[in-house]
């Protein structure tokens, strides 16, 4: 027989362990058994409310509102045109808004509204050219 430290393969000796107890279920709820909760009585609470001033945050009755007649909603100014190119600026809220009422007045979808812009500009271009 060897000196070396037994490395736990067939040649060591069998050892035997003990039994293991059988294991307990963790959720074992057959001792459970719901406590019955008391509520106050309603009127007494309505009575303790009072006397303090409480404010109550549950909604009342709901009551009849007039609302207000709908506001005409903005042109659509949507249309298949074959632009897919995109362009973001930033512009000052009037000329945004002067922009669109253009567009609206003329029928024109943005887009469309911008290329005419550009044409125009193009044409004042070169005729500042052609005199200068």
């Amino acid at each position: 027989m060897n000196n070396r430290p037994s490395l736990g393969f067939d040649d060591d000796e069998e050892v035997i362990a003990p039994p293991t107890p059988p294991k307990k279920d963790p959720v074992d709820l057959s001792g459970f058994q719901p406590k019955t909760v008391v509520r106050p009585d309603k009127q007494k609470v309505e009575e303790a409310a009072a006397k303090a001033q409480f404010k109550s945050r549950e909604a009342k009755a709901p009551v009849a509102v007039a609302l207000p007649a709908p506001t005409p909603a903005k042109a659509t100014r949507r249309r298949r045109t074959g632009r897919s190119a995109q362009l973001n600026l930033k512009c000052r809220p009037e000329t945004i808004e002067q922009f669109y009422a253009i567009a609206d007045a003329n029928g024109w979808v943005l887009g469309e509204a911008f290329e005419k812009a550009v044409e125009l500009l193009s044409q004042e271009n070169r005729a500042r050219k052609g005199r200068g």
